[in-house]
């Protein structure tokens, strides 16, 4: 008899952020895990001996995931701002499960929007927002401050199912909210 397959810490970190995509974070325990892996639920508690550790170990992947996402855009200042804070939006309509994850579960980096702003985890999203914006980080993270509290409404009412996605109407209004964050921001370093 062939030996059975190793269930590998990665395995069961890749399968609970299957079941947060597909039925939500709640839904991420010892059980679900073992099944969507076809084994006993053994494997899963020798590595992560509380269902805790599992499930923030299946935020960092989800969080990981969410950067890749936002930061897949190219061009020029107006096209990189606009495309970060769509994308954002976006991944709020297309992967809302993941998205409440990330941030109506309490398992986020920091508890304050200072903490978040100068977490390790928005270095990729703060970098590529400064590249388009050729302003300093100290800038960056001002103007970041402005649009992630307008992106991140829009995007909480669209995963909750609020209101329907409309690209053209949100670009419209998230192109005059960034445009003003940036004047605004070189303006005050003036």
């Amino acid at each position: 008899m062939p030996p059975k397959p190793k269930i590998t810490k990665e395995m069961i970190i890749d399968a609970a952020f299957e079941i947060a995509r597909e039925a939500g974070w709640e839904n991420i325990n010892a059980r679900t895990v073992s099944n969507k892996l076809s084994c006993s639920t053994h494997p899963v508690m020798y590595h992560f001996p509380t269902i805790e550790e599992l499930k923030q170990a299946a935020f960092e992947r989800t969080d990981r995931f969410h950067t890749a996402y936002l930061t897949r855009v190219s061009g020029n200042e107006a096209e990189i701002l606009l495309g970060i804070g769509l994308n954002y939006i976006r991944f709020a309509v297309e992967e809302p499960n993941l998205f409440r994850f990330l941030f109506q579960s309490g398992y986020a980096e920091g508890s304050s929007l200072l903490e978040i702003i100068n977490s390790e985890g928005l270095l990729p999203v703060l970098s590529a927002m400064r590249q388009g914006m050729k302003l300093d980080l100290d800038q960056t993270k001002e103007v970041f401050i402005t649009l992630a509290m307008f992106v991140h409404g829009y995007a909480s009412i669209l995963a909750n199912n609020v209101l329907a996605f409309e690209e053209k109407l949100i670009a419209k209004h998230l192109e005059r909210v960034y445009t003003g964050a940036i004047l605004a921001t070189r303006e005050e370093t003036k």
